[in-house]
């Protein structure tokens, strides 16, 4: 199922060569290389709005257990939100890339690549400061032969993202995480992993394997973001995910904000799930994964969230989705998020 079949709008910039030429255009934004991936791609950071500088005398873990947070990042009362975008850990989840290209796009214009100007968006993103990184999996997006997935089945997006064994059955989910690194029989290594067969999502993060991960992460200790969303897909609606292993009343903060994006969707009259519930990790077994999202909090104390786009697969049980809505979703989300921060500016401090 070639792209060449599929009628692609000008605005859906989904490749690794997308992220390169708009870090290449980016003039607004600063830029900085965070990563080298095994197949020979870089991992860009872009920086958008005022830079934060604060004071700093432990990493975080032990600020905690000092009991005061502040002693790893002391920041000023008037200082921005930091916002901090992680892009499409899984190279088949090609709507985030979509989304971050254009949201850089806005950065630096005010308009997406469509010419829709996000006014709001624009402001925020100079209020906060804002760091992207548009694609931490370019090994991964260069292995995937498709550049959407709208109106394909959803069996191909299994076999693209989570790849095949050497007989060409499918690992499929959650099978595509019982195998890591991904190597030994493989048929199509999936777009999941990096060329290294690592699965950013569940790399051993006290021990990193990817420096991918080790890029990421570094960001969010660097930075002390406040608060964090990682792209993802999947062929239901849009939803925020429950993020395992984090303070209760970060879960609640979860919530809560899951709930209002939820009904900002709804308005527009794009799908949408439900928001995620509060509950206690580890009530019944086996435990949740301690994952990236998980990891992204444990290094700087960020409200740090997971959102799952839509693919806009042809399968009855789950939503269709335009290309155009499938923008809108990413860029709404945005929206909404550095709306929240601004609202919300240090979440959990009193």
């Amino acid at each position: 199922m070639p792209d060449a079949a599929q009628s692609l709008p000008e605005f859906w910039k989904s490749r690794v060569e997308d992220v390169e030429e708009a870090i290449a255009s980016a003039h607004v934004g600063s830029v900085r290389v965070v990563a080298r991936t095994p197949g020979g791609h870089k991992v860009h950071m872009v920086a958008y709005g005022p830079s934060t500088n604060y004071d700093s005398q432990a990493n975080y873990m032990s600020a905690t257990g000092a009991r005061n947070p502040a002693y790893y990042a002391d920041k000023p009362d008037a200082g921005p939100p930091v916002v901090y975008i992680v892009g499409t850990p899984h190279g088949q989840e090609v709507e985030n890339v979509v989304g971050t290209v254009n949201l850089m796009r806005v950065g630096e214009t005010g308009a997406d690549w469509r010419g829709k100007q996000w006014p709001r968006l624009a402001a925020s993103m100079r209020e906060c400061r804002t760091l992207i990184v548009p694609l931490s999996n370019p090994d991964g997006r260069a292995r995937c032969m498709h550049d959407s997935f709208v109106g394909l089945p959803v069996d191909e997006m299994t076999r693209v993202g989570q790849g095949t064994r050497e007989d060409g059955s499918m690992y499929g989910w959650p099978g595509a995480k019982a195998v890591h690194p991904m190597k030994g029989d493989i048929g199509l290594l999936g777009a999941y992993f990096n060329d290294d067969g690592i699965n950013l999502m569940h790399d051993d993060f006290f021990n990193p394997m990817a420096d991918e991960t080790r890029g990421v992460l570094g960001v969010a200790r660097d930075e002390a973001p406040d608060y964090i969303i990682n792209l993802h897909s999947h062929g239901a609606a849009p939803m925020i995910l429950s993020t395992a292993y984090v303070p209760r009343l970060h879960k609640e903060i979860t919530a809560q904000f899951g709930e209002r994006l939820q009904a900002r969707l709804e308005s527009g009259g794009l799908p949408a799930g439900g928001p995620p519930g509060v509950s206690e990790d580890g009530e019944s077994y086996p435990p949740p994964s301690f994952n990236l999202t998980s990891a992204l909090h444990h290094v700087c104390g960020a409200v740090s969230l997971l959102h799952e786009c839509c693919h806009g697969v042809r399968e009855d049980r789950y939503p269709d989705a335009t290309h155009d809505e499938i923008l809108d979703i990413q860029l709404i989300l945005f929206e909404e998020l550095l709306t929240f921060a601004l609202e919300h500016p240090r979440p959990g401090v009193a």
